[in-house]
């Protein structure tokens, strides 16, 4: 299988499955003398692990991350970095009565129809599990950008934005109780990105920010800025005009989103998201298995009912792979 790498200067390779004895990544291109534990590391874990509420997995890991190279008396070496999170609670069992069919909504029908094999237990390769190694690889990203600050959060659940945010909790039960999942909509902002990061023409940061983002499980959709909505805005409005405020160039608004021409703006880096509902619910759903036989299936087991609330930490530490790499790739091309 190809295409488990993700980068240029700044470059992570994930590696292992849903229920196979651990998953990890192995990142390149980390500069030297960084201040790096696991501790460090593990606090952002902590924010995507299963089991932290009734709206998440109740897969009981603890994504405790082990450093494996690349760092020698707490500081990076500058050589590769290999991390390493063990799986401790998979339930294979949960997957046996399903083995033979395809899940509609998930990747089990294209990864048997491309590789002719399909590791059924918790979808394996395709599994939502391998967003903790991004996890892990954006939280090294970090300690390249400095003082830029990257937040995210839930702004809609369903049909409800946030500003029927008291709605979600109600929602949510019901929409468990019911055996069926709900999408969500996150944005996640980077605060004080410098201007000149990403290039005008094939390798454009909002570009390499979308492919990142698209590449998340579960994501259907990405708008940068005011991104759909700036197609009913009129030019006088979507313009993000530009005047002079103590000495230096002040934009009176942020449209673009933070990028422009491919480039950042020194603005606020606005990203949001769009999660479909999670594909694994109890609803009996049309099918087919393997010999072509026309089936029902209902998937059981412990599932994300919202998959896009533990998709917040996943999206941030995507921001930040793009964010460093493309730190880097400007460092080493302009010299500032």
């Amino acid at each position: 299988m190809s295409s488990n790498t993700f980068g240029t200067l700044f470059r992570y390779t994930s590696w292992g499955e849903s229920h196979g004895p651990a998953i990890g990544c192995v990142i390149d291109g980390v500069p030297p003398r960084l201040a790096l534990d696991e501790a460090y590391i593990q606090q952002f874990l902590d924010h995507r692990k299963p089991g932290q509420n009734r709206y998440m997995s109740q897969r009981q890991e603890k994504d405790q991350v082990k450093i494996l190279s690349g760092v020698f008396e707490g500081k990076t070496t500058g050589t590769p970095i290999s991390l390493m999170i063990e799986n401790t609670d998979a339930r294979t069992k949960d997957y046996s009565d399903i083995k033979d069919k395809y899940r509609p909504g998930h990747a089990d029908f294209t990864y048997e129809q491309k590789y002719g094999i399909r590791d059924y237990r918790g979808g394996g390769r395709s599994s939502a599990r391998e967003t903790a190694c991004r996890v892990a690889a954006g939280a090294v990203a970090r300690l390249i950008l400095g003082p830029v600050e990257i937040e995210g959060k839930v702004i809609q659940i369903g049909p409800h934005k946030e500003d029927c945010q008291h709605l979600w909790e109600d929602f949510l039960d019901q929409t468990r109780k019911n055996g069926s999942s709900a999408g969500a909509i996150a944005e996640v902002i980077a605060k004080g990105v410098p201007v000149g990061l990403g290039a005008p023409v094939v390798d454009k940061l909002d570009a390499d920010i979308a492919k990142a983002m698209m590449g998340i499980n579960a994501v259907k959709g990405i708008e940068i800025g005011s991104g759909f909505a700036a197609a009913a805005l009129p030019g006088e409005v979507n313009a993000d005009q530009i005047r002079i405020k103590d000495g230096l160039p002040h934009f009176l608004s942020n449209h673009a989103g933070g990028i422009l021409g491919g480039i950042s703006t020194g603005q606020d880096i606005v990203v949001r998201l769009a999660f479909k509902p999670t594909s694994s619910i109890l609803h009996p759903l049309q099918t087919i298995d393997r010999d072509g036989h026309e089936t029902e299936i209902v998937t059981k087991g412990r599932h994300d009912p919202c998959v896009g609330i533990r998709g917040v930490p996943v999206a941030e530490a995507m921001l930040a792979i793009v964010l460093a790499d493309h730190w880097l790739r400007h460092k080493a091309q302009c010299h500032r």
